[in-house]
């Protein structure tokens, strides 16, 4: 802060007290100096540019919880929750994605128009009790991704990730992320997700389209990833 922009401050308080005193009072609780004060130099000074900064920055913080919540809020907003209590799971699903039937899935969402980009969920009967008795994380990966080879349609497949998590009541369930190329919608990026729940093996499967002329957005992979990790099981009514 230069001494002609502190003088002219210093001027600015004394007019406002002379007119509004009773505001200068309060915003100047300590009394305001009627003739001019000798000025003397301040290290601790701003300079304007740094004053600038210090301006930018409070606005920012201002601004910035807003922002979030309002991103939280489109977020939330593009997501519903879907459950079959018949069938016992859970998830979210993309709200604008209509549900369509298809034979052989249990439920399914595709995006309007675009019928690559869909979540759905199957539900079969099997003896086993717990996934784990079904083999590992990796090992039911491995056998996805055989699976997907097998499959004339498939050009290439290529394994991304592998995890594990609780779901309702400590139930594993598996999670699983690879790109497979075909001849069917041509390269997309898949999340499924597997558990296994009063002898039903439940598996979710979502696809979308990830081409290099037109990758998967990180907004979008985002909202993906809410879905995946969203589906659980429910009592059975």
């Amino acid at each position: 802060m230069g001494l002609g922009t502190a003088v002219g401050l210093w001027g600015a308080c004394n007019l406002l007290k002379q007119q509004y005193p009773v505001i200068a009072k309060t915003l100047f609780p300590v009394p305001i100096p009627k003739t001019q004060p000798k000025w003397k130099p301040l290290m601790c000074c701003l300079s304007r540019r740094e004053l600038n900064l210090s301006i930018v920055s409070l606005l920012l913080a201002a601004a910035l919880p807003n922002t979030v919540f309002k991103v939280i809020a489109q977020e939330q907003e593009q997501l519903q929750r879907y459950t079959d209590s018949v069938e016992g799971f859970t998830l979210l699903r993309p709200s604008s994605w209509i549900k369509v039937e298809k034979g052989g899935a249990t439920v399914l969402f595709e995006e309007e128009n675009r019928g690559v980009n869909n979540v759905g969920v199957v539900v079969s009967p099997v003896r086993l009790e717990s996934l784990k008795q079904f083999g590992s994380p990796q090992s039911v990966a491995d056998k996805i991704i055989q699976a997907e080879k097998r499959k004339e349609s498939t050009k290439d497949v290529e394994l991304i990730g592998v995890r594990e998590r609780s779901g309702q009541g400590a139930l594993q369930v598996y999670e699983f992320e690879y790109i497979v190329d075909s001849t069917r919608g041509g390269l997309k990026r898949i999340f499924s997700a597997a558990f296994v729940n009063s002898k039903k093996l439940y598996l979710l499967n979502i696809a979308h389209a990830d081409k290099p002329e037109s990758p998967l957005d990180s907004h979008t992979r985002t909202m993906l990833e809410q879905v995946l990790h969203s589906f659980d099981a429910v009592p059975l009514t």
